[in-house]
């Protein structure tokens, strides 16, 4: 199977972007994460299909897909690369695009100045939400916020809960370099407690508008930085009383600026092609049906 394909990255965040609109594109779980792997495919944090729309009032449908090969529900640093893609590509001449997700619908635009604006909805922190099994915990409010506690390794962690249409627990930190994130964040991944597992937020607060982030995500280990993770991470930061909208989120890839007023969260940043190309694609096995 030989498959066209454009590489793009936000913020250092890289995805593989396909065109399932002008082609029919069937990827097992198998071939997804070859297409991420970084030493015999491609390599990218995520894959995202775009696809034609099914629905009036919508112009696409598109679908992200870890590096394990795992569908999830949203990618904010994914929707910015998306609206640059269609419009390269001549699918769309619009600024402002209605896009399904898996999480609902999404309306990203295209600035003047080159970045890319994306209303990701409002946020939810219902434990039901997430989910998250909050049997038996007694959470500390701070501010507006609730901080749940969460057992990693024999010590406890307070976090923020915050969906984006994806799961996100945020705990800040006093500095975000020395945040044991590539240990810690697999297990936060990983905890029982995270019915669908979970995306680990660590917020360093520089200012009242300003903040550093890292964020282990799902299925894709730390990222150079995360969309969705911005969002909750702010969010979480003004439900503190530590942050005030809008706020400029320094990632180890880039800077993004988030801004909430209580409803939904707007995320602004770059979006930017990297190159173009074709990869050949085994058969997928018979028996992946991971």
């Amino acid at each position: 199977m030989r498959l066209r394909f454009t590489k793009m990255q936000g913020a250092g965040n890289d995805f593989v972007v396909i065109d399932g609109v002008r082609q029919s594109v069937q990827l097992a779980p198998a071939q997804r994460r070859l297409l991420a792997d970084r030493h015999f495919g491609i390599g990218a944090d995520q894959i995202l299909l775009v696809e034609p729309s099914g629905s009036a009032g919508i112009d696409f449908r598109y679908r992200i897909f870890n590096a394990d090969g795992g569908e999830v529900e949203q990618c904010g640093n994914g929707a910015r690369c998306f609206v640059r893609f269609v419009r390269e590509q001549g699918l769309t001449d619009k600024h402002a695009i209605r896009v399904q997700t898996m999480s609902g619908v999404i309306e990203p635009r295209l600035e003047d100045d080159g970045r890319v604006t994306v209303d990701m909805g409002a946020p939810a922190f219902e434990p039901a939400a997430i989910p998250f099994d909050a049997a038996g915990l007694v959470p500390q409010r701070v501010g507006d916020d609730l901080l749940w506690p969460l057992e990693v390794d024999g010590a406890v962690r307070w976090v923020s809960l915050v969906s984006m249409g994806n799961p996100h627990a945020v705990q800040v930190v006093d500095d975000v370099d020395a945040a044991p994130v590539p240990t810690e964040g697999a297990r936060i991944e990983h905890a029982p407690r995270f019915a669908r597992r979970v995306n680990a937020g660590y917020l360093q607060p520089t200012g009242v508008s300003s903040a550093r982030l890292r964020v282990w995500e799902r299925g894709a280990g730390e990222t150079l930085a995360c969309g969705t993770g911005a969002c909750a991470a702010v969010v979480a930061g003004i439900r503190r009383g530590l942050l005030r909208s809008p706020v400029d989120v320094h990632t180890r890839g880039g800077r993004l600026t988030i801004a909430w007023d209580g409803a939904e969260v707007r995320m602004t940043g770059p979006a930017e092609t990297v190159f173009h190309g074709e990869i050949e694609l085994p058969n997928p096995s018979i028996t992946d049906h991971a």
